[in-house]
């Protein structure tokens, strides 16, 4: 581990040690990575005594957690954002690229008597007052797992659950990264977590209804092989109604099959969540920087996953996507 990081997970271990009151957030929109790394931290916390509150950021008014995330939470610490206190002793953002991805929530970091950002995006700019930032580690919950050893927090199967879910997912499991998660991996099944009926409700349990809805995407995706720069770049639309229809679940779970497309080293998928706004996914296959890109369009993420949220009609966004990854290829940069 670099020093600088060390130092920083044995900060935050002090600082929650001491603590009373511990507020733990996830971003806007929280994924297992997110979610599973809060909550992880605020078991731990919760059994050592400390008065724990979890929740994620919202755009306005509250919103229920990810459904598929819900049995990570099963002594019952995640609150809405609307209960989370204004100023708080102690807050933790967990995997939080920016402090604006904290929603309705970001001014909690600043009026916190303390603030502790544990994060692994390569896009992060640093927030807080002690700063657990690692890009090179492949989800946060490997640096959630650092701060429970430093506290001497056992492992058992509720908190190895959240912590399995951020780590799978985050590296498509387990696809991408060094031997680092697959150590974890082993350590958290020796601790009983049960990895099959897990990632069946994380990732492989979809109502019926979204199988068409699903077919019609893929049926409308293009490949575009000239994008960028002869690289070729594949992308989908998710339309309002199909998103408005189904769970965050399904909507996000496009990517992944528009991914797998072996012509395309980009993929765009466009999410229309206003008539006029989208949410954006970008991959890669490791030749374009697609964090990058996200960062110069207002977003995010890491150099294989990133996104942002843009206005405009789809073409308009479309159009901005095409020349956001010809620059950056044509620049002779990744």
């Amino acid at each position: 581990m670099d020093r600088a990081v060390a130092r920083a997970v044995a900060e935050a271990a002090a600082a929650l040690r001491d603590a009373a009151e511990v507020v733990v957030l996830g971003h806007v929109s929280p994924d297992a990575d997110s979610l599973g790394s809060a909550l992880a931290l605020g078991l731990a916390l919760h059994r050592r005594g400390v008065s724990v509150r979890v929740s994620f950021g919202v755009q306005g008014e509250d919103e229920p957690a990810p459904e598929s995330l819900r049995a990570l939470d099963p002594e019952g610490l995640l609150v809405p954002a609307s209960a989370v206190p204004e100023a708080p002793e102690v807050v933790v953002a967990c995997d939080t690229a920016d402090q604006h991805r904290l929603g309705v929530l970001a001014g909690r970091v600043d009026a916190a008597g303390c603030a502790i950002l544990v994060d692994h995006h390569a896009s992060n700019p640093g927030f807080g007052t002690i700063r657990v930032l690692d890009p090179r580690a492949e989800a946060t919950v490997l640096l959630v797992r650092r701060i429970l050893a430093e506290l001497g927090t056992p492992l058992d199967p509720v908190i190895g659950r959240c912590l399995y879910a951020g780590l799978a997912t985050d590296t498509v499991g387990f696809r991408i990264g060094g031997p680092g998660p697959h150590r974890l991996a082993a350590e958290l099944v020796e601790a009983g977590v049960e990895v099959e009926p897990l990632m069946r409700e994380l990732v492989d349990s979809h109502p019926f209804a979204w199988l068409g809805a699903l077919g019609g995407i893929l049926a409308g995706a293009e490949l575009e092989p000239g994008v960028p720069a002869g690289r070729g770049t594949v992308h989908a639309t998710v339309p309002l109604d199909v998103v408005r229809r189904f769970r965050p679940e399904e909507v996000e779970s496009v990517v992944d099959h528009v991914r797998t497309a072996v012509e395309a080293e980009v993929t765009v998928v466009l999410k229309q969540v206003a008539e006029t706004r989208w949410t954006v996914s970008l991959r890669s296959r490791g030749a374009v920087d697609v964090a990058a890109v996200a960062v110069g369009l207002g977003g995010g993420g890491h150099p294989r996953a990133a996104g942002f949220t843009r206005d405009g009609t789809r073409d308009e966004v479309l159009g901005t996507i095409r020349e956001a990854l010809t620059t950056r290829v044509r620049s002779g940069r990744r």
